[in-house]
């Protein structure tokens, strides 16, 4: 019998390439659709060499449709990021029409099954923690939006019967090779990290290797179809908590500056602002400042029934981890 291929979009993120490894290291014959091959081969590594390569963009119908001939199921975690620089037509063209080519053209195609990666960040604030699916939509930005219309188109294409899959919320993703939470450690390990507003605010973490495992349990179990599964660790905590971690296991002060929010809330919209128009990404933005300020939670009760989810480690054992990987790989 012909070997199931399963196709990763956004395969050279910082989600994807782990999806990569944990697929490629299972024996899976794999796929990936990403926007540079050369990057690719970059960052995949040994990888690259055990994966076939299809370059092309999510905007680019033709490209889609190529890279799924022969394809049994989609890792769908490609999608345009949060970057101010863009206009907000760009994250709908991308994340949105993007992924409705995706079920579109993999419906075409034969594909049995689709893993749409979602983002807790539909849900915004969360007023009454901890979420759970749900929960009222309540977006807050145009990255968060266009996530949520796709996440609305998806739901639709598996309830209709069009398509088999389910949707994964991540948690606040971090661990080991990411670059965006890097910044926070290295701030801290240099005693340069302050808090805007008290730091009390709760969030919820996931590490990318429980993450991608779960990704794998959401294919695997193809009983389940339509459902929303959020995917966080073991522990919901305040940020003071997670950076004062983070020091004790860097053995360095506990940070201890607070600034006012609203100041700052007040900087990050003007370099927003200034810096669009000529399509640079600010220094400083008011979604960063936000990130001090909103409170991220969830409940993921459903996922542990129904997937079988739970995150490997403990939340101390896990930070703890993530830390000595950046020590140990000299990032820090």
């Amino acid at each position: 019998m012909e070997k199931k291929i399963y196709l990763v979009t956004g395969a050279t993120g910082f989600v994807g390439s782990h999806m990569v490894r944990l697929l490629v290291n299972k024996g899976v014959q794999v796929r990936v659709f990403v926007r540079d091959k050369a990057k690719a081969v970059r960052v995949l590594g040994e990888m690259a060499n055990k994966v076939e390569i299809y370059e092309g963009t999510l905007e680019d119908k033709a490209a889609v449709i190529k890279a799924l001939q022969g394809i049994y199921g989609v890792y769908h975690i490609g999608a345009a990021y949060r970057e101010a620089k863009h206009p907000e037509e760009y994250f709908f063209k991308v994340n949105f029409e993007g992924t409705k080519t995706i079920f579109e053209e993999g419906i075409k195609s034969g594909v049995q099954r689709i893993i749409y990666c979602s983002t807790t960040g539909v849900l915004g604030d969360v007023k009454n923690p901890p979420a759970d699916h749900t929960t009222p939509y309540a977006p807050l930005d145009m990255y968060q939006r266009s996530k949520c219309e796709a996440e609305k188109l998806v739901l639709d294409y598996y309830k209709q019967g069009r398509m088999s899959g389910v949707v994964i919320r991540p948690a606040m993703i971090y661990g080991p090779e990411d670059t965006r939470f890097l910044k926070m450690f290295k701030m801290i390990a240099r005693g340069t990290f302050f808090y805007v507003g008290t730091g009390q605010q709760l969030v919820h973490y996931i590490n990318v290797e429980d993450l991608v495992r779960a990704f794998l349990l959401a294919m695997d179990n193809q009983e389940l179809n339509g459902e929303i599964y959020t995917i966080a660790g073991e522990k919901i905590v305040s940020l003071k908590v997670m950076v004062d971690l983070i020091a004790e296991n860097l053995g360095v002060r506990k940070p201890w500056i607070y600034l006012p929010i609203v100041p700052m809330q007040l900087v990050g919209v003007l370099c927003e602002t200034l810096c669009k128009p000529f399509g640079i990404e600010p220094p400083l933005y008011k979604r960063r400042v936000d990130f001090f300020t909103k409170n991220r939670s969830f409940d993921t009760t459903k996922a542990s029934k129904e997937l079988g989810y739970y995150p490997e480690r403990n939340f101390q054992d896990e930070v703890k981890y993530v830390t000595n990987w950046y020590k140990n790989s000299g990032w820090l």
